[in-house]
């Protein structure tokens, strides 16, 4: 039954990320804003939501390794086998506003959750702990990078609609987005929730089956989107989803979770936080240098994360 409840999963995640980027990019173009600003925001906090839902779920349920697992898990996902897989399928260009600014805040937001989860080390307390106060930091931050995307829709507005397509109505535009973002927010719940079940079911520790399957699971919306996005060359869609839903993941996610209830970290997750701050690094580096993620360079983040997987598998 679980594995009928994934193939159900996988079709909304499909159906549903055709229908939200669609809607998505019409509305930008209604508003004369940026495509990569509706990438930052409708289309990042959308295919986020079942990162949102998971982690705040398994951190109500008392299992705040699958809560952590989740969030860094995804966020290494987001940075290596989604910006790779989306590159080799149409490589993607990258603006010089997301090279100065949104990859540089995803990389603070990965910093600052490092120092937050580092309390033997720099308080020499028994165990390392995202209190809710942390989570408040967190929040504070995020709230920090709206004010900045607010600022940026105000200043990116264009005279015209682009490309003189016709955009659709307000109200269908409106319908079409709102039932893609329904069907991925239901088929990546329906996603998790079932290869969760599985993965346990072989043994999996709580910790291990939120960086990989939950992850992986929670990750697909971005993936599919991002890969939807690049097809119907929205390449800016694509890389403003995947920066804006990894900053969502830390800072929105973590920041609610840990309030509703403070998390405890493994400390196997250290590793994996430097992993995910590594390969923020190696994506600013290859947009910094070529202003486009190619296939070569998508190549490389793929392998990354292949050998990433392998390592925690046997680490497990």
């Amino acid at each position: 039954m679980m594995y009928i409840v994934l193939i159900i999963g996988f079709i909304l995640l499909i159906k549903g990320a055709d229908f939200f980027i669609n809607g998505s990019s019409n509305i930008a173009k209604l508003l004369r804003v940026s495509p990569l600003v509706i990438g930052l925001t409708i289309v990042a906090f959308g295919t986020g939501a079942p990162e949102a839902t998971v982690s705040i779920i398994a951190a109500l349920e008392g299992t705040p390794d699958v809560t952590i697992g989740n969030v860094v898990g995804s966020n290494i996902m987001n940075m290596s086998i989604v910006i790779g897989i989306t590159a080799m399928i149409a490589p993607l260009s990258v603006k010089s506003s997301t090279i100065k600014k949104e990859i540089p805040f995803t990389f603070l937001a990965s910093i600052t959750l490092l120092v937050l989860i580092s309390d033997r080390f720099l308080q020499g307390t028994t165990s390392d702990i995202i209190t809710r106060s942390d989570g408040i930091v967190l929040l504070l931050f995020f709230s920090i990078f709206m004010y900045y995307v607010i600022e940026a829709a105000k200043n990116s507005r264009d005279p015209i609609v682009e490309d003189g397509e016709p955009a659709g109505t307000w109200k269908k535009n409106i319908v079409i987005t709102v039932t893609g973002l329904a069907a991925i927010i239901l088929g990546g719940y329906l996603v998790v929730e079932s290869s969760t079940l599985i993965a346990l079911s072989f043994g999996m520790s709580e910790t291990l089956a939120g960086l990989t399957i939950v992850a992986i699971g929670s990750s697909l919306p971005e993936l599919i989107t991002s890969i939807t996005a690049a097809l119907k060359k929205q390449s800016e869609i694509a890389v403003g989803n995947i920066v804006g839903s990894s900053i969502f993941n830390v800072l929105f996610v973590l920041g609610a979770a840990s309030i509703i209830t403070p998390l405890p970290v493994d400390p196997k997750i250290f590793l994996d936080v430097i992993v995910m701050i590594a390969l923020t690094i190696l994506l600013f580096r290859f947009s910094r240098t070529y202003s486009i993620v190619g296939r070569y360079e998508g190549l490389t983040l793929a392998i990354a994360y292949v050998i990433y997987l392998i390592y925690i598998i046997i680490r497990n």
